[in-house]
């Protein structure tokens, strides 16, 4: 597994917005849409490619297109404010969901919806969420997602703890990890420290 933080000043600018406790919930929204965008254009610089001619206004020429088909896959639901701003670099990815709940008794990651394109064990499978705290929500939809088949699968997240980093290490060391910022660690409530708040109810505006 790879680890790769996104050093990008328009990045670190816009984390700096939303991590700021008076910012408002438009402007949160906006700021988490156009990271995930800035993020997308990093990542997406070594995509494969392969040749195809085409017909310009000129001649005939041989050009390149992705070689892959990409589908953005949000786990429930802070991973939701990603997405746009990732389709608006790539209007032709699709989009999976995952919803996932903790039971109670065994504090484990539980699936309660899944819907994905047909064609997503041949793409590119960019995993979306917000935070990346203990890892637990993210290494099991990642499971989730190879028992589907999905083969080429990469991790995308704003913030992230040392710890939850360490989990997917462990648990999934082919699938490269990006960030915005890696933070300190968690506190004993779970959340990042200095970290952004939860995420979702910051999004959209619940308690």
């Amino acid at each position: 597994m790879s680890l790769t933080i996104l050093n990008h000043s328009l990045i670190k600018h816009k984390l700096t917005n939303i991590r700021k406790q008076e910012t408002k919930m438009k402007d949160f929204y906006q700021n988490v849409e156009e990271i995930a965008g800035l993020m997308a254009y990093e990542i997406t610089r070594e995509f494969p490619l392969k040749k195809v001619e085409i017909e310009t206004p000129i001649c005939k020429s041989e050009q390149y297109e992705l070689a892959n088909d990409v589908v953005i896959v949000p786990i429930l639901r802070a991973g939701l404010g990603m997405v746009e701003g990732i389709r608006r670099l790539i209007p032709t990815a699709k989009v999976g969901f995952i919803g996932l709940y903790r039971n109670e008794e065994t504090l484990e990651p539980c699936e309660y919806y899944a819907k994905f394109p047909d064609t997503i064990t041949n793409s590119i499978v960019l995993v979306v969420d917000p935070m990346l705290a203990t890892g637990g929500s993210a290494s099991a939809a990642i499971t989730m997602l190879k028992k589907r088949g999905c083969k080429d699968i990469r991790y995308v997240g704003l913030v992230g703890a040392p710890e939850g980093v360490e989990l997917l290490q462990k648990d999934h060391p082919d699938v490269d990890v990006y960030l915005a910022a890696l933070d300190e660690k968690l506190n004993e409530d779970g959340y990042i420290v200095p970290g952004l708040g939860d995420c979702g109810d910051r999004l959209f505006g619940t308690k």
